[in-house]
């Protein structure tokens, strides 16, 4: 937005500086609402547990003890994040340094993806809570491998329209991560190692294949030629999450591990 409304002069001078300033209240807003929210019955029996003999979980515990739920963390993350930053991180470059799109217009289409996924995102989590987790992730995931290369084919058509409708087709689909994820990933683990399993396995999945997603395509389409690449490492991705999710229990409406059957309510 800063790109299409400002000069190149004053967006290196002074128009830098509004992001940060917006996203500085935004930060006090999201601290706000995590302090106002109140924990499971299940952690806070933990966390007073805790308190009086200050039990250690150790870190083999976590990891050799969780070895199957961390391997589907880590295979939904991987769809998750690879999806996201090939979207949203390295489309405008594709669109500029590969097909020589408008920066402007191509910085524009993805502002719209992204209020297009802000606006389903609410309905989407309503859904993932009627009909579960898994198929709505699973739906993401077969949307992906299937129109990956439809959505391309229209992106390097190359006019306004079949961009918009190509980037716009994935976002909707990437909602289906971004609604069931943050609910579906803490469901893996049991209360008494969720904390430390879940940071492992997602932190992990994310700095060696969601954050590599950029130069990673870039590096095949440079030693392939092949314009293609963005899709099909999509849909590698889609293969690896649907599997993970085959393999996941449903969570959707019943107790978190560890968590007393209240807590479904």
């Amino acid at each position: 937005m800063m790109t299409a409304l400002l000069s190149t002069d004053d967006l290196t001078s002074w128009g830098w500086r509004i992001p940060f300033l917006i996203a500085g209240p935004m930060g006090i807003i999201g601290l706000y609402l995590r302090l106002r929210l109140e924990e499971t019955p299940a952690f806070a029996a933990e966390v007073e547990k805790a308190e009086t003999n200050r039990p250690k979980v150790p870190l083999r515990e976590m990891i050799t003890g969780q070895w199957r739920a961390l391997l589907l963390c880590v295979g939904l993350v991987l769809v998750f994040n690879v999806t996201d930053y090939m979207l949203l991180s390295y489309m405008p470059s594709y669109l500029t340094g590969q097909l020589h799109y408008d920066e402007t217009h191509g910085l524009l289409v993805v502002l719209g993806v992204m209020a297009l996924m802000m606006i389903v995102q609410p309905f989407a989590g309503a859904l993932t809570d009627r009909v579960g987790r898994r198929p709505v992730i699973a739906t993401g995931c077969a949307g992906f491998l299937l129109l990956s290369v439809p959505a391309l084919l229209l992106i390097r058509e190359g006019s306004l329209l079949a961009v918009a409708l190509g980037m716009g087709a994935l976002g909707l689909l990437l909602v289906c991560f971004t609604a069931a994820m943050p609910s579906a990933l803490p469901a893996l683990f049991p209360t008494k190692v969720r904390y430390g399993s879940l940071s492992i396995g997602f932190n992990v999945s994310v700095s060696l294949f969601g954050g590599t997603t950029p130069l990673v395509v870039t590096a095949l389409i440079g030693a392939t030629g092949n314009m293609m690449m963005p899709a099909y490492y999509m849909m590698a991705a889609a293969v690896i999450g649907g599997f993970a999710v085959w393999r996941m229990a449903e969570s959707a409406g019943r107790p978190l591990p560890g968590s007393a059957p209240s807590v479904a309510g």
